[in-house]
């Protein structure tokens, strides 16, 4: 296989703590909007302008950051609050409000609570678009401390939150009921984070997060009747894409049909926000190698699969493996690639060749339970230099993600009422 490389980008991890209700949605059979990538020549970022190699070494590091974060999930297992990740690479358009007000806010299917900078900004990031101000809209509903909807209140007796992320970025701010407007459709009584207080990494942008992960407060679930529990996307790889955005798409619109889809099951897991899908091992070139578990409880001589192995997370650059499996990986991709070795200028990636000719990289296939995913160069490598093509796969102690740029053209969509993931091989530039 000739070596075709791209590269994007991820971020941190939230905590907070809230309960939820349910509200009506406006009625849509089926709905589709853009995404468009952080560092992509189509996005409003502040940092879109940087050089290749600058946008490859943020968007690595930004990788890393998302799996200490996850990490820091364990710390918080017996506190009664959610704790989830948060931050993807994707920006998707919407408007708050009534009257509407468009902006920008990243997609994430790692984190549940969407929120987004509002006035008064005590102390804010800086972002392209205007700062939401809740007193000029009509529908913004304070969430009250009395209600079965707020489970922390401030000392000035208002329903809040707070969102810590692992890199020391965070949003604090109030709860609400919203107007918000995805394309022509109009959702009412959304449960948001008004944030007042926020800083950290986010990219000018963007002016919060829209959570899409499984969670009570997630945007999903509280539009989940309207939408049949159905969406999936598809990821341009961002370098090739100029202005073509990416594509979200919600209910009717979110079916995933036809030549080439094959499907994998949801596991139900904790925290509730992740996507667990089970892994059962990869094939590189021509050599199968089976994955058990984590790390934990990983053993070459076990003869089953640890359900719920792995999540698939938009918010995630590269794909973590566990230490033990990472290293047969390596391993069996050493075997096949017959190019010079070199090491990442970045310091962060730890198999990576020269990119000199052609390089012939072996195909990936990763085996979930029930359906093989089969990789092109472009999920598999990432070119991290002018002198360096490196295998975007990394390890990790004590979990295993399944990356963005895995992701990249494939139509993937999630039906959370038959709990499966699907996956079909697209050109998503021209979807």
């Amino acid at each position: 296989m000739k070596l075709n490389t791209i590269s994007i980008a991820s971020i941190a991890f939230l905590v907070f703590s809230i309960s939820f209700t349910r509200f009506h949605a406006s009625e849509a059979a089926g709905f589709t909007i853009d995404l468009i990538h952080r560092d992509s020549l189509g996005s409003p970022s502040l940092y879109s302008v940087l050089t290749p190699s600058v946008r490859v070494k943020n968007a690595l590091q930004r990788s890393f950051n998302r799996v200490n974060s996850l990490r820091y999930y364990d710390s918080f297992k017996s506190v009664s609050t959610d704790v989830v990740s948060n931050n993807g690479e994707y920006l998707m358009r919407f408007s708050l409000g009534t009257p509407p007000v468009e902006t920008l806010a990243i997609a994430d299917t790692g984190s549940d609570l969407t929120w987004i900078q509002c006035k008064p900004c005590i102390q804010c990031f800086k972002q392209k678009a205007p700062v939401f101000d809740p007193n000029r809209s009509s529908t913004y509903k304070p969430v009250s401390c009395t209600s079965n909807a707020c489970s922390s209140c401030d000392s000035s007796n208002n329903c809040n939150y707070v969102v810590v992320y692992g890199d020391r970025s965070y949003s604090r701010g109030d709860i609400a009921k919203e107007t918000l407007t995805l394309g022509s459709t109009v959702i009412h009584n959304v449960t948001i984070g008004c944030g007042h207080s926020n800083q950290g990494t986010f990219g000018g942008g963007t002016s919060g997060i829209i959570g899409l992960g499984g969670g009570k407060v997630s945007l999903i679930k509280q539009i989940g009747s309207s939408i049949q529990g159905k969406f999936s996307y598809c990821l341009v790889p961002y370098l090739n894409e100029a202005q073509k955005p990416s594509k979200m798409n919600f209910g009717d619109n979110a079916l995933v049909l036809g030549v080439g889809v094959v499907t994998t099951p949801i596991v139900s897991s904790t925290p509730d926000t992740f996507y667990f899908l089970t892994l059962e091992g990869m094939t590189i070139g021509n050599q199968r190698l089976n994955f058990y578990g984590l790390s934990s409880s990983y053993s070459s001589d076990s003869k089953s699969v640890q359900e719920g192995n792995i999540i698939i997370d938009s918010g995630t650059t590269l794909t973590f493996l566990p230490t033990e499996f990472y290293n047969q990986v390596i391993t069996a991709v050493k075997r096949q690639v017959k190019s010079t070795q070199v090491s990442d200028p970045q310091g962060l990636l730890n198999l990576c060749y020269l990119p000199t000719g052609n390089v012939e990289v072996p195909e990936i296939t990763v085996h979930f339970k029930g359906a093989d995913v089969k990789l092109k160069s472009v999920n598999t490598f990432v070119k991290t230099s002018e002198t360096s093509l490196c295998l975007a796969f990394a390890p990790a102690s004590n979990l295993a993600i399944y990356g963005n740029l895995a992701q990249m053209n494939f139509l993937i969509g999630y039906d959370l009422e038959k709990n499966t993931v699907s996956f079909q091989p697209t050109n998503c530039s021209k979807k």
